[in-house]
């Protein structure tokens, strides 16, 4: 028979998520694993057979997390292009200082590596650019397209405000994409 877990798998990624979060994917080790969730790296070993396997499980629930936020936000906001921009600001909210961000960066290099990540990106951003293009316009044919190119403008300007960091990404990110949806000519 065996022994109750003391913390769940759940509760396992939840924890390393953060420690990669804060310090990146290259700090992810069964020792720094085993003092974030405070199992021994044996146990983790056990559970995971090796560190790739023990990302991997992370950030396949960080995209659960992130997919259920979009789904809020989506649920939430107004199907207007107003909506559309408070969805997207919704969406950038832990992306917290220009640090936080560059830590994103290298969770997503780890995202471009991997198949079945990479598959998740995929599917998201369908699902990103479906939210945003009912938001965006009536015609069916047109909603794809904005929709994609909102969230291109969307990325890009998280990316230069990453450089600049003048003002909150929140403020930057509302003007860039009122002045998008403005040169468009989306009402």
């Amino acid at each position: 028979m065996s022994r109750p877990r003391k913390i769940t798998d759940e509760e396992v990624v939840e924890a390393v998520a953060g420690l990669i979060v804060r310090e990146g994917p290259g700090a992810l080790t069964f020792a720094s694993a085993a003092a974030a969730t405070g199992l021994s790296p044996a146990t983790l070993v056990q559970r995971y057979g090796n560190r790739e396997a023990l990302l991997r499980a992370t950030l396949l629930w960080m995209w659960d997390q992130l997919d259920a936020e979009t789904q809020r936000a989506d649920a939430a906001h107004p199907l207007d292009p107003e909506g559309a921009v408070a969805l997207l600001v919704r969406l950038s909210a832990d992306y917290g200082s220009g640090e936080e961000a560059a830590q994103g960066l290298l969770l997503l290099r780890e995202d471009f590596r991997d198949p079945v990540l990479r598959a998740r990106g995929v599917a998201w951003n369908r699902a990103l650019i479906s939210a945003l293009g009912r938001r965006l316009s009536d015609v069916p044919e047109a909603r794809e397209r904005l929709g994609r190119l909102m969230a291109s403008q969307w990325q890009g300007a998280v990316l230069w405000w990453g450089f600049s960091r003048e003002g909150t990404l929140r403020g930057r990110l509302r003007r860039e994409l009122r002045e998008w949806v403005a040169a468009v000519g989306v009402a």
